[in-house]
C-alpha cells in the first residue's frame, strides 16, 4: 500500500478543501493518506512517504506563501529528488503563474511530477474537487 502525505497551506480554506479532496482520492484508490499543514511537516517526515502532494495558494505577486509554506518546501526540496509528487492550489487573481513557476522549479530539481497540477480560481468547484481526487489517485 502506498503511503502518501498531503501537505498544504491555506489562508481562506480553499486550498484546505482541495487537500481534503486529494486525501479522499488517495483513500479511494486504496492508498494510505496523511494530512499535514505546512507547519506540521518537515524534512524528517519526507522519507516516511512514497509520494507527497503539496498544496499552497498564491500570495502577493503570484508566489508561494512565504512565512510557513515556502520555507518548509525549500527545506524539503533536496529530499524530493526521485520521489513522486504532485502540486495543487488556489488563487484569487492573476492567471496561475505561481503554479507554472513552482512546477518549473520542481522539474529543474529532478523531482518527478506524477500528474498534472491542479489549480482553481477562488473556491474549488465540482470540477476542481474531481481533479484533486484524481491527483490523489495518481500518487497511489
Amino acid at each position: 500500500m502506498s503511503k502518501v502525505a498531503v501537505v498544504y497551506w491555506s489562508g481562506t480554506g480553499n486550498t484546505e478543501q482541495m487537500a481534503n479532496a486529494v486525501l479522499e482520492g488517495i483513500k479511494n484508490a486504496g492508498g494510505e493518506g496523511s494530512l499535514f499543514t505546512a507547519s506540521e511537516f518537515d524534512t524528517s517526515t519526507v522519507t516516511a512517504y512514497d509520494a507527497i502532494a503539496f498544496g499552497c495558494s498564491a500570495m502577493g505577486d503570484e508566489q508561494l506563501e512565504d512565512s510557513e509554506f515556502e520555507p518548509m518546501f525549500n527545506a524539503c526540496e533536496p529530499s524530493l529528488n526521485g520521489k513522486k509528487i504532485a502540486l495543487f492550489g488556489s488563487y484569487g487573481w492573476g492567471d496561475g503563474e505561481w503554479m507554472r513557476t513552482w512546477e518549473e522549479t520542481c522539474k529543474g530539481d529532478g523531482t518527478i511530477l506524477a500528474t498534472e497540477s491542479v489549480i482553481c480560481n477562488e473556491a474549488p468547484d465540482d470540477e476542481a474537487i474531481s481533479a484533486c481526487q484524481s491527483l490523489g489517485k495518481a500518487l497511489v
